[in-house]
């Protein structure tokens, strides 16, 4: 392998990482309910990316990505015995710079409302929830990581936000 070759390889990479790393994080801290142990469930996933042929992963790699980390995380969940839901003070929460105090609280309501109705949704649908939403995955890419048929995820997807939607109107959060 040339000196070039590796390099772009490096670079590649180094790009993959810090696209990667935060989704993965949040995507495996909610499998794990452990933000170290997500850290080291993405840490292995990226050594797995180091040692993988890179020309076979590059053009799925999201869902290569994903695929990987959650079966990572359900390892180590079993091993560790932890399969527990994150607190809501667990769940960062950004506001714009811009945000006013008040907008801020508002919006740290209604995303602890959404984590709620989220957690009493089926596994399944929580999983397609966020690799939708936090990961920007395509369903294709979504079928990849986790097994379901495109049109399974579409339903999942569907039946979640229905849901979501319906409890937020309603003006609870259970």
């Amino acid at each position: 392998m040339s000196l070039s070759t590796r390099a772009a390889e490096l670079d590649w990479l180094r790009s993959v990482m810090q696209r990667y790393e935060r989704p993965l994080v949040s995507f495996a801290a909610h499998i794990t309910g452990s933000l170290e142990l997500a850290r080291e469930v993405v840490q292995d996933t990226f050594e797995r990316l180091c040692a993988a042929d890179l020309a076979q992963i590059e053009p799925r790699q999201a869902a290569w990505l994903f695929r990987v980390c959650r079966n990572r995380a359900l390892d180590v969940s079993k091993k560790e015995g932890r399969m527990r839901q994150m607190d809501n003070k667990q769940i960062e929460v950004q506001g714009s710079a811009a945000s006013s105090p008040a907008a801020v609280a508002e919006a740290r309501q209604q995303l602890g409302q959404v984590a709620q109705v989220l957690a009493s949704l089926p596994e399944s649908q929580q999983e397609v929830v966020r690799l939708k939403i936090q990961a920007d995955l395509s369903y294709r890419e979504i079928s990849e990581v986790t097994g379901h048929t495109v049109s399974n995820v579409g339903v999942l997807l569907h039946t979640a936000l229905t849901t979501i939607r319906q409890c937020l109107a309603q003006g609870r959060a259970s």
